[in-house]
């Protein structure tokens, strides 16, 4: 009898302690609540509820082998528990057991049908996995049985859109938008739908409280802009982004859009104010790094560099490079020849930044940074490698440098392949006017720097050898580790 009592007296004081270590660990103690769980099981080895919180803290730790052996343990000594089994799931999720997750969702839906946690966190796997169709009958479950998860509706309304299932996706976007009012990307998301199903009126209001919401949100503001470009209304897109540069000065994607409404408005001289190539573009010979025995050493050197990044990925998907590969930042961890190019880059960009003359007001001046980062990226170009029109909406200034410029192709036709221009909107902005734009030709040892708001595009070149260019923009503090598009 006196080991009995002993025992339930342990219990006792063992649920308490684990709702003390839960409650620590609900606070962001994870710590605190880890050692309580180890007590616990000091005095009760297979309690299967210490072993399973345990489990859950050392996941999120970051050792999910560990969790998965503690959340088996649990299991055995409490095979009926269908979060145990989710958070299973998720244990083998973090070490990258994708097959057994999968199972172990199931498994834990299958001991209680109406447990949404599971059917959500299977439904994102099956995204991962690139299975989007079973993945939205998994989350729509899940939302069924869970009404309130505004983030769960999200993200359902997001992959259905991403099926191009607009009109499936209204429905779920409405509900995320109403449980989560001061979700942007909620709302262009929502907008997107609308815009995609012909209902412009309201893109155009789900993406304005977006906008309202998160000033420099690009896709909202670009989705804004499109909406009057395919309207044909020109002025009304110009009130727009005065209203909203009232909001955000200097905004990028909003100075690109206004250029293409006042051309539009054969307000040719007060685009041009702001389209200024002879001011704003400026092309620098960088000379020979120090460090290198010439010009041609360091350009080899970094070439080598750049094409043994391990982030160097081709037709990187959203991304302006055609019949090429794009890298990740290069900076952390650089090698020697893109130390000595961030040097020089860090160099022309203080130097852009204290010659820069435009006059007073300009828009240009209104982004400035006063704290601001470089990032930079290489861009290897195959066979047809080009670039398409774009902006750099989440930088101020941008810049390339040209690392490796092959030869044209003999039956190439177009004097002007592979060099760069500027001015040029993309496709889908739909302009009336014929922009104003300038060419500039690139060569081995050159590098432009240019406002980040400026259109650039390069022309396709037919050649057998690859083209490298590193470019590179200067953000704010705030903006350091954004995609660049």
């Amino acid at each position: 009898m006196a080991a009995e009592a002993q025992q339930s007296q342990q219990k006792v004081s063992a649920k308490e302690a684990l709702s003390r270590g839960f409650a620590l660990h609900q606070a962001g103690k994870r710590k605190e609540a880890e050692a309580i769980y180890r007590r616990v099981l000091e005095a009760l080895p297979n309690h299967p509820d210490a072993l399973h919180l345990l489990g859950v803290a050392r996941r999120q730790s970051g050792k999910p082998k560990e969790a998965i052996e503690l959340i088996r343990k649990a299991i055995a000594a409490n095979p009926d528990n269908p979060v145990y089994m989710s958070n299973l799931g998720t244990a083998f999720e973090a070490a990258g057991e994708t097959d057994k997750a999968a199972a172990a969702y199931r498994r834990a839906i299958k001991m209680k049908a109406d447990f949404a946690d599971p059917c959500y966190k299977l439904g994102m796997l099956l995204q991962k996995l690139g299975r989007p169709k079973d993945a939205v009958a998994a989350i729509k479950r899940a939302t069924e049985l869970k009404p309130d998860a505004g983030d769960w509706f999200f993200e359902l309304g997001k992959l259905l859109g991403g099926l191009k299932r607009y009109d499936l996706s209204v429905e779920p976007l409405q509900r995320a938008v109403a449980l989560m009012p001061e979700n942007s990307e909620a709302h262009h998301k929502l907008g997107t739908a609308f815009y995609a199903l012909g209902r412009p009126d309201e893109a155009l209001a789900a993406n304005r409280r977006a906008v309202e919401l998160k000033p420099d949100l690009d896709a909202a503001l670009f989705a804004i802009s499109a909406v009057f470009m395919d309207r044909k209304e020109p002025l009304a897109l110009l009130e727009e982004c005065d209203l909203q540069l009232a909001r955000d000065p200097g905004n990028r994607r909003v100075i690109s859009s206004k250029i293409c409404a006042l051309q539009d408005l054969g307000r040719h001289e007060e685009a041009r104010a702001l389209l200024d190539f002879g001011r704003l573009v400026k092309p620098v010979e960088i000379g020979v790094p120090e460090g290198f025995a010439s010009l041609a050493d360091f350009n080899a050197a970094l070439t080598d560099e750049v094409r043994k990044h391990p982030t160097l990925v081709f037709e990187k998907s959203g991304h302006a490079t055609k019949f090429g590969g794009h890298t990740g930042n290069i900076l952390p961890n650089p090698g020697p020849a893109v130390a000595a190019l961030e040097k020089i880059m860090r160099r022309e960009s203080e130097n852009y930044m204290r010659d820069v003359k435009v006059p007073a007001g300009h828009p240009f001046l209104d982004g400035k940074p006063d704290k601001w980062k470089l990032q930079a990226w290489a861009v290897v170009m195959d066979v047809k490698g080009h670039q398409v029109p774009h902006i750099h909406p989440a930088a101020w200034l941008s810049g390339v440098y040209y690392a490796k410029i092959p030869p044209a192709a003999p039956n190439q036709t177009d004097a002007h392949a592979g060099w760069i221009e500027f001015g040029r909107p993309q496709e889908n902005m739909a302009v009336q006017s014929k922009p104003d734009v300038k060419l500039f030709k690139p060569k081995e040892g050159l590098m432009f720097l240019f406002p980040a708001y400026f259109y650039h595009m390069t022309i396709p070149i037919e050649t057998e050898e690859q083209r490298i260019s590193i470019a590179f923009d200067v953000v704010s503090e705030a903006n350091a580790g954004k995609d660049p598009y």
